[in-house]
């Protein structure tokens, strides 16, 4: 296990290689261009990518996937048969500044049980965002299990550093 594999956040790095890896799947697999956009636990943007001729709609989407995954805690397209007229949810995507997404393409990344960001991919058939998004998620998974291994193999327990401690102090 290389050092430089471990991911202890998600941060621009770390978001950057989740995007190439959906990226990489856009251009060989989809054949597609698409945006693809990481954020977040709140929704905030980290990173997103363009690839040439996506089309511009498809910015604001996949923010907006990423977003709605974060908020929710869900994929985007759990969303879908809830939303639609007569179920609990109709209208679900009028709320929240418009910014809420009800088809597929927005998953949530996760770590230790907890949403620690998200990515959306837009741009092509809902099929082929869901392809693309969910190979950001498989790249996650493998940066996070390769940490568990890593973490393992030097006898290192995770634990939180102390709350008093800021951010900032804590990765110097």
């Amino acid at each position: 296990m290389n050092f430089d594999d471990v991911v202890t956040e998600l941060n621009l790095a770390t978001a950057k290689q989740l995007i190439e890896a959906a990226e990489q799947t856009a251009a060989e697999d989809v054949g597609q261009p698409m945006v693809i956009t990481v954020a977040n636990s709140e929704g905030n943007l980290i990173a997103q990518h363009r690839m040439d001729d996506a089309w511009l709609a498809s910015v604001s989407i996949s923010r907006n996937k990423a977003y709605t995954a974060a908020a929710l805690d869900m994929p985007t397209h759990d969303l879908a048969e809830a939303s639609e007229p007569g179920n609990s949810l109709y209208g679900l995507q009028t709320t929240d500044d418009n910014n809420i997404v009800i088809f597929g393409g927005g998953y949530p990344l996760t770590r230790d049980g907890e949403v620690v960001g998200a990515i959306g991919a837009s741009g092509g058939e809902v099929s082929q965002d869901r392809e693309v998004a969910e190979a950001g998620v498989e790249r996650w998974n493998e940066l996070v299990a390769g940490t568990d291994e890593w973490s393992s193999l030097a006898g290192i327990r995770r634990a939180q550093p102390p709350s008093c401690l800021s951010k900032r102090r804590r990765h110097e």
